[in-house]
């Protein structure tokens, strides 16, 4: 099966040897999103409140490019730095996740300058 690199162009763009998003058959898998600004590279927010909305947004950026939303996810896995930031950091996500919810796994991670980092996997084939 062949593989279709996604680069969103309002997107935030790759910052190693790595693909956005690719689109293999009928999933898309989208690389881990951090809390960057598309336009100027900079990490957005000093609350994991602010900093898990625009990781969402980017993600949610790369998903649209290859032709998903966020009801499409059916797995997400999610870094955290800090694991007591676990119910603030659900109160946002859950505004973004439609009903029945992705599956998901969240971790405490070390992560660099930022509070959370989250990749997803989508299926867009039919029903």
């Amino acid at each position: 099966m062949s593989k279709q690199q996604i680069i969103a162009k309002n997107g935030p763009k790759p910052g190693g040897a790595y693909s956005p998003g690719l689109r293999v058959g009928d999933f898309i898998f989208v690389s881990g999103q951090t809390p960057t600004d598309p336009a100027t590279g900079k990490i957005v927010g000093e609350t994991i409140e602010e900093q898990t909305t625009q990781t969402i947004e980017n993600l949610k950026a790369i998903l649209e490019a290859g032709g998903a939303t966020l009801a499409d996810v059916v797995k997400v896995s999610a870094h955290l730095t800090d694991l007591s930031l676990f119910q603030r950091y659900n109160q946002v996500y859950a505004t973004y996740f439609p009903d029945p919810k992705p599956t998901r796994t969240t971790v405490g991670s070390q992560l660099l300058g930022f509070m959370v980092e989250i990749d997803a996997i989508a299926y867009v084939g039919k029903e």
